[in-house]
Order: C-alpha cells, then structure tokens, then sequence
C-alpha cells in the first residue's frame, strides 16, 4: 500500500513539475512577445524595419544539469549518439523550448506541424516531448537513408520529398551549412 501512495505521489508531483515548466516558458514567451511588441513600435517610429520574429529568442535555454539527462535518455532509445542529439537542438532551436520559426516549426527540435501529428505531440514546446519525437523522427531519417548521416540531416532540415528529388543534400545553402555545422559539431 506504501507503495503505491508513493507512486501516486511521485506521479503527482511529476505532474506539478512539467504544469510549473509549461506555466513559466509560457510565462516568458509572454514577456517576450511584449517586448518584441516594444522594439518593433520604437523601430516604426524611427523608420527602421522591424527584426525578424525567428530571430528573437523567446525564453531562455535549457540548463544544461536538465538537457544532458533529456539528451541522454532519448539518444538511447533510439540508438543515436548524444552528440548528434545535441547538435541538432543546437541548430535547430539553440536549446530554447519555446523557439518557432518562420515556417511554423515549434519547439527545442523544431517540429513541423506534420511531425507533431505523425508523433502524436500534444505540447510541441514541452521540452521532453519535442525531444522524444524529434530524435524518433532523426532516427526514422537516418533508417531511410541507409545511415548516411547527411542526407538524414539534409531531410531533417529541408524535407525528405526535396533529398529524394535531389539524391543528394539538396543545392539550399541553408541545408548545405545546417548539415555542415551539425557534422563538424559532432566530429
């Protein structure tokens, strides 16, 4: 019976723990998008055009005595090496949970709204979700393309549709210089 009152209890207070994370990116998204607000008036009236929404960081990074766990434990789930993991969110969202891109990708490993639906991500900007389905997701590339890590990158970032045109990293600077740094992170 003690154990299972003590299981009820660590459920629940797991439970507080993610709903207090939520509430504080959600917290500091709203600071954020005020002040963004703020810049983008005073950049109006002093005639400047307004800075890029992607290239405003909306909450902080992760700490790392948290990331390095999450790393860890979705890297071996699905067989990948950490420094891979770790070097994608760095690309991708430079391990800020809340980060979105121009193009509607969310989250520390900036998934599209197909993969959120294809994995089943029911809070894209939950760090542990986006991981979870991010790494699956890398994983899934990296079995497509016969473990040839640059194309699996190059599908990460660009899509698969555009490498299997292309059967090769696809002529997109972008995804020539993701795959680049990515490779050059891990070696």
């Amino acid at each position: 019976m003690r154990w299972v009152l003590l299981l009820i209890a660590s459920s629940a207070l797991a439970q507080n723990s993610r709903d207090a994370m939520r509430a504080a990116i959600e917290k500091q998204r709203a600071a954020a998008a005020i002040q963004r607000e703020a810049v983008r008036k005073q950049q109006e009236l002093a005639g400047f055009a307004p800075v890029s929404a992607s290239s405003e960081p909306g909450c902080d990074p992760i700490a790392e005595p948290a990331l390095t766990p999450m790393i860890d434990s979705a890297a071996k789930a699905q067989e990948l090496q950490p420094k891979l993991v770790r070097a994608v969110i760095q690309q991708e969202s430079a391990f800020r949970p809340c980060a979105v891109s121009d193009k509607g990708a969310k989250g520390l490993m900036q998934l599209m709204p197909a993969t959120i639906e294809q994995f089943g991500v029911h809070d894209p900007f939950d760090p542990k979700e986006s991981m979870e389905a991010g790494v699956k997701y890398l994983k899934q590339l990296v079995e497509r393309y016969k473990g040839n890590l640059s194309l699996a990158l190059s599908a990460y970032n660009a899509g698969p549709s555009i490498v299997d045109d292309a059967k090769s990293i696809p002529d997109i600077p972008e995804t020539r210089n993701y795959v680049e740094a990515i490779l050059k992170a891990i070696q």
